[in-house]
Formats: structure tokens, C-alpha cells, sequence
């Protein structure tokens, strides 16, 4: 059975998808992007912001799911430009404790939705206990 994860703290789907499906004890949550889910603008003007505001989406989402990032098994992060690697990380990285993040790849991608400079999704589990 699947449960449907919706938040009004994250940016609600632009398209034929959930912010995050729960089945199980695994979440497996959308790619997000800069949208502030206040306002529903971009906040693409700086990547730091940008990186922040996606991590700030996935852990809205988490939050609904009642995890937090320690439950974060794997994350997918989309960049349009490989350059910007390093400031993308720096951002993603404070997220996590460095001995028990998740399972991750990088893809440098020709395009993304709105054309920001980032999207990651994010798969979690509630662990026992």
C-alpha cells in the first residue's frame, strides 16, 4: 500500500506527480527545485540560496513523513553544469553527518524543469526503534 506525502511546506507538483510517496517504511520524495513554497517563485539568483531552498523542500517533506535527513538512504542531484559542483556540495553537505550520509550520484544534465541549476530527489527510511 502506498500513502500519498503532501505538504503545504514545500512546493506543490508542477505536474502529474506527489511531493513524496510512503510505502512501507521507504519514502521515496521527488526531485525538488528552488521554488519557494511560500510565494512560488524561483529562488535561483544565487546558487548557495538555490541549493538551500531545494534541501529546505526535501527536508519539509521529510518532516511530513515525521523523518529527518539520518533517514536519508540515497539522494539523486541533478546539476546543469558540472562547475558548480563544489558550491552545490558545500551547501548539500552541511545536511548530513559526513560518516553516515546516503548512497548518492551527481549527473550533469542538459536541462532542467524552469531551467533552474539544481533538482535532487531523495529516497529515506523510517528504521525501527
Amino acid at each position: 500500500m502506498k500513502k500519498i506525502i503532501t505538504t503545504k511546506n514545500a512546493p506543490a507538483p508542477i505536474g502529474p506527480y506527489n511531493q513524496a510517496i510512503l510505502t512501507g517504511n521507504t519514502l521515496y520524495i521527488s526531485g525538488q527545485i528552488a521554488i519557494n513554497p511560500e510565494t512560488g517563485e524561483l529562488e535561483t539568483n544565487e546558487l548557495a540560496q538555490e541549493t538551500k531552498r531545494v534541501m529546505e523542500n526535501l527536508k519539509a517533506i521529510l518532516n511530513e513523513a515525521e523523518m529527518d535527513f539520518e533517514n536519508v538512504i540515497k539522494t539523486s542531484i541533478f546539476i546543469s553544469d558540472m562547475n558548480n559542483f563544489a558550491k552545490i556540495n558545500e551547501v548539500y553537505s552541511s545536511y548530513f553527518d559526513a560518516d553516515t550520509a546516503p548512497a548518492r550520484e551527481t549527473v550533469e544534465v542538459a536541462n532542467l524543469p524552469k531551467f533552474v541549476n539544481v533538482e535532487i530527489s531523495a529516497i529515506a527510511v523510517k528504521f525501527p526503534g
